[in-house]
C-alpha cells in the first residue's frame, strides 16, 4: 500500500545519515527526561507523605494525577498536534512539562503540587506518540532497533533523575530539588531546538496516517499485556522507597536502590532485546515475567543489603519485558495509522500505571505493605497465560 511504501522506504535518500542520528538523538533526549520526570518523583513520596499525613493510596492517588494526564491524553495529543511538526511537538512537549515541575517547586501547597503534576502530565503525554513516530517514520521497516534506542534511553532517565533527587533531598529542601528538574527541562529543550532538523521528515506535517498496520489482529491483547506489565512496575515501585526505609535504609539509601533498579531496567532494555531475537516474544516475554514475581517476592524476605544486590537483577526483567512489547506495536498494529496505534498503546500502559498504585495501594492501606507487594507480584505471574495466547497472531505476522 502507498502510506506502507512511504514508512519502509528508508528516508535517507531525502535526509542523509547524519540527520537520521540527529532526529534518534532528540528523540532519546527528550524521552529521557520524561521518563526521568515520571520516575523521579517516586523519591518525593516520603517526603510528601510525611508533609501531607498521606496513605500509601494517598500518595498513589497523588502521583496519578501526573500519570492520568499523561496517559489520558495521549490520543488528544497525538491528533490535535497531527498537524504539527516532530520538533515543534517535541520542544513543545519538553517546555512544558519543564514548566510543570517549576509550579510544583512554588510553595502553594497541595494545590500547587496537584497543578504542577497535571500541567507536567499535559506535556508528557505529547512526547511519547510524537517521539515513537518519529523514530518509526524516520527508520521505516528497519525501526525496531532504534525503537529499542529509543526505549531504552527512557531508563537512562529513570536510572538518572530519580538517585539525584534522593542523594539531594538530605542536603537541600524538596522544592528546591524540583525547581533544578525544571531548569534541566529547560536546558534539554534547549538541545532539542538545536538538535532536531528545521525541515519536517516527509509526511511528518502531513494530517492523513503515516503508515498502515498489517491488522493480523492481537493489538488488543497486546496492550492489556503492557498494562499489566506496567503495573506491576509501579506497583512495586510504590512500595519500595518504604520497603527499604522499613530495612534501616536512609534517603541517600532509597536513591541508591532506585539507581540499582533502574540501571538493571536499562541493562534490561538490550538483554530482553537479544531474548527477543533469540526466543521470540513468546518465550522472552513467559521467561522475565515469571522472574519478576519471583524476584518481588525474594524482596520480601532479604535483609537490606541482600535487597539491594537484587534490585539491578530485578530491574533487568522488571523493566525489559517493555522493550519486546514496544517493537511489536507496528506489527500488530490495527490497519490505519502506527502512530495512533503507539499513542492508544502509550494509553493503556501509562494508564495502568496511574491507576494500579492506588488500587495496591488501597490493598496495603487494609492489610499491610506485603501483601500489597504480594498483589504487583501476582500481576507479573498472570501476564504469563496472556502472552502465550498472544501466540496465533504472532504466526500470522511471521507467514505475512
Amino acid at each position: 500500500m502507498a502510506t506502507t511504501a512511504v514508512l519502509d522506504r528508508p528516508v535517507e535518500a531525502q535526509h542523509g545519515s547524519p540527520t537520521k542520528r540527529r532526529s534518534l538523538l532528540a528523540a532519546c533526549l527528550a524521552h529521557a527526561l520524561h521518563d526521568g520526570y515520571s520516575d523521579g518523583l517516586y523519591a518525593f513520596l516520603p517526603v510528601w507523605q510525611a508533609q501531607f499525613q498521606l496513605g500509601y493510596a494517598g500518595l498513589a492517588a497523588l502521583r496519578a494525577i501526573y500519570y492520568g494526564t499523561m496517559g489520558g491524553l495521549q490520543i488528544p495529543g497525538d491528533r490535535f498536534l497531527r498537524g504539527v511538526s516532530a520538533r515543534s511537538a517535541l520542544i513543545l512537549s519538553t517546555l512544558v512539562a519543564a514548566l510543570g515541575f517549576a509550579i510544583i517547586a512554588l510553595p502553594t501547597g497541595i494545590a500547587g503540587l496537584c497543578i504542577g503534576l497535571a500541567v507536567a502530565g499535559i506535556g508528557s503525554s505529547i512526547q511519547h506518540p510524537r517521539g515513537s513516530m518519529l523514530v518509526t517514520t524516520t527508520y521505516g521497516s528497519a525501526a525496531r532497533r532504534p525503537l529499542g534506542i529509543y526505549n531504552f534511553s527512557g531508563d537512562l532517565g529513570k536510572a538518572t533523575l530519580p538517585a539525584l533527587a534522593a542523594l539531594l533531598l538530605p542536603l537541600i529542601a524538596w522544592r528546591p530539588v524540583l525547581g533544578l528538574m525544571a531548569l534541566l527541562g529547560l536546558a534539554v529543550t534547549a538541545g532539542l531546538f538545536a538538535l532536531l532538523p528545521t525541515r519536517s521528515l516527509a509526511g511528518d506535517a502531513a494530517p492523513k496516517p503515516l503508515a498502515e498496520g498489517h491488522g493480523h489482529g492481537g493489538f488488543g491483547l497486546l496492550a492489556a499485556i503492557g498494562a499489566l506489565d506496567t503495573a506491576t512496575r509501579t506497583g512495586y515501585l510504590l512500595f519500595l522507597p518504604f520497603l527499604i526505609h522499613g530495612r534501616g535504609g536512609t534517603s541517600a539509601t532509597i536513591g541508591l536502590g532506585l539507581a540499582l533498579l533502574f540501571i538493571g531496567g536499562a541493562l534490561g532494555k538490550a538483554t530482553c532485546s537479544w531474548l527477543g531475537e533469540h526466543f521470540g516474544v513468546i518465550g522472552s516475554v513467559v521467561t522475565t515475567e515469571a522472574t519478576t514475581a519471583l524476584l518481588i517476592v525474594l524482596t520480601l524476605f532479604t535483609p537490606l543489603t541482600a535487597m539491594l544486590a537484587i534490585l539491578p537483577l530485578l530491574g533487568i526483567v522488571l523493566n525489559g519485558t517493555s522493550s519486546v512489547l514496544y517493537g511489536t506495536v507496528p506489527e500488530l498494529a490495527p490497519k490505519g495509522d502506527v502512530g495512533r496505534a503507539f499513542a492508544m498503546f502509550y494509553t493503556a500502559v501509562i494508564s495502568a500505571g496511574g491507576l494500579a498504585p492506588i488500587a495496591y495501594g488501597a490493598i496495603a492501606d487494609h492489610s499491610s505493605q506485603r501483601i500489597g507487594i504480594f498483589f504487583a507480584a501476582g500481576t507479573a505471574a498472570a501476564i504469563v497465560p496472556l502472552v502465550v495466547a498472544l501466540r496465533p497472531y504472532l504466526s500470522r505476522v511471521a507467514v505475512s
